[in-house]
């Protein structure tokens, strides 16, 4: 119940900070073309808070006509306001389309701006999204960020890293031309090919050579399409170089099998079904290949060996295979010093790596989405607002880095959504404004209200689809 109560809190906080630099965005470069915005809300729904801010200056009005809101009141200043269901926001603007503006304060609504004004004003939010992330990656690679060199570990010969030539002890320096730094940034390259047919080049640092690298190459054909939470480094069969990592028992999940069978956190796994533990990595292949099947785990809890009945919990496959799980993570490890990396820049130049990592996840972003729509990956990769509780909740207890970060990946997202050219949302109005652009008048009022009501289905069913994929993986 608290880990449920903390990604709530998560999701909120992410949403609210991301939600509120979007509409930003939008206002203030709305305040920029001297249009009226009548509300900032962060949220939808019930309104829990509100301020109202300064009223606009106005003209003087026609001989006898008065200052008045569609409502026959005069004309107030903006109303910053926290909604109940914290899943968006929006900014509302004077608009003539929408309610009655009178004559001396027409040159203040949204739709007498001219079209380059509009596309500015609409434009706004993704790019506030874009430039969060900016910023967020310009602080963190001037802070430093670290991560685990990619050494590659202990090798399967049976994996297609064994079958292609990979040894113990190298490390991939670059994957199709890219370089790498780190395993996360070997992740990113190889979370690119998901989906793609033909070949992935990894140059290979060999263990004991300084600047001597060698070639290796793997064949993919539809590279884990079908997998419904793809692990490019695994499939492959490439482990990083890790210390032994104890049997030992961080922490258990409340329900999962782990909790329901009595281990504990601090419990040192000695033996499975009498079998010497060595190590975390035996005992996860042990569990895995034993789902729904009861094993006995021997542990080692206040100096007395325990035996304990557990039955992981049997998940299928999208090879028809099924693997077991107990719901229990190993304790954290103190990486030595020549294990891990860290990339930091000065101030003044680290806006420049921080703009290409931007870069590289949009376009990540886009070409995801891609292989999405012509089914050369899985829709089941669609993840909704519980899984990104969940993760907001696991960086955040991984530290302010971390949920840093997330927010960067996650604003980077939001903006790249919202320029999809779907109506309703901010992209949907920029490509009605590009074809007022090139005809020179505006799309037909029909035209409009029928691309609503399909971008309303689309978003709907997406959205559907995203939560649909979330229950399933609980």
């Amino acid at each position: 119940m608290v880990e449920v109560i903390q990604s709530i809190l998560a999701l909120i906080v992410t949403l609210s900070i991301l939600v509120t630099i979007h509409e930003f965005g939008h206002y203030w470069v709305a305040r920029m073309c001297n249009v009226h915005v009548l509300r900032f809300s962060v949220g939808f729904g019930s309104v829990i808070f509100s301020r109202r801010g300064r009223a606009p200056v106005q003209t003087e009005p026609p001989a006898g006509q008065s200052i008045s809101t569609r409502n026959n009141e005069p004309l107030e200043g903006t109303e910053f306001a926290v909604a109940a269901i914290p899943l968006g926001g929006y900014v509302k603007m004077l608009d003539e389309r929408e309610g009655f503006v009178p004559d001396d304060l027409k040159h203040m609504a949204f739709n007498n701006k001219s079209v380059w004004q509009r596309i500015a004003i609409v434009a706004a939010g993704p790019i506030a999204n874009f430039l969060l992330a900016i910023a967020v990656y310009w602080v963190l690679f001037m802070a430093g960020v670290t991560g685990i060199v990619p050494k590659i570990g202990e090798i399967d010969p049976e994996s297609i890293a064994g079958q292609s030539g990979f040894t113990q002890g190298m490390e991939i320096v670059a994957v199709d031309g890219e370089p790498t730094s780190t395993w996360s940034e070997v992740n990113m390259q190889l979370f690119g090919r998901i989906g793609d047919t033909g070949v992935i080049e990894f140059t290979l640092l060999p263990t004991g050579s300084s600047n001597a690298t060698l070639s290796k190459q793997v064949s993919i054909v539809e590279w884990l399409s079908d997998a419904e939470s793809p692990y490019p480094t695994s499939s492959l069969g490439l482990i990083p170089d890790y210390p032994v990592i104890p049997a030992e028992i961080g922490s258990v999940v409340e329900g999962e099998a782990a909790a329901l069978g009595g281990l504990q956190a601090g419990d040192k796994v000695l033996a499975f079904n009498a079998v010497a533990i060595s190590d975390w990595p035996q005992l996860v292949k042990l569990i895995q290949a034993h789902g729904n099947q009861t094993v006995d785990l021997t542990i080692l809890r206040s100096g007395q060996n325990i035996v304990l009945p557990v039955t992981p919990k049997g998940v299928l496959q999208d090879d028809g295979s099924i693997r077991g799980f107990i719901g229990a993570a190993r304790i954290s490890v103190e990486l030595p010093a020549d294990m891990q990396r860290t990339i930091s820049y000065p101030f003044y130049s680290a806006w420049i790596p921080a703009v290409e990592k931007t870069w590289s996840v949009t376009t990540f972003t886009l070409d995801s989405i891609r292989k999405m729509i012509i089914g050369a990956i899985s829709p089941k990769n669609l993840s909704g607002p519980i899984t990104i509780a969940q993760v907001a909740n696991s960086t955040a207890e991984s530290g302010l880095e971390s949920f840093i970060g997330f927010i960067a990946l996650l604003s980077i997202s939001l903006g790249v959504l919202n320029l999809l050219p779907i109506p309703v949302l901010d992209g949907g109005h920029l490509l009605y404004y590009l074809v007022e652009l090139v005809t020179r008048k505006p799309v037909p009022e029909r035209v409009q209200v029928w691309g609503m009501q399909m971008g309303m289905f689309v978003i709907v069913s997406i959205m559907l689809l995203a939560f649909y994929n979330d229950l399933s993986r609980l």
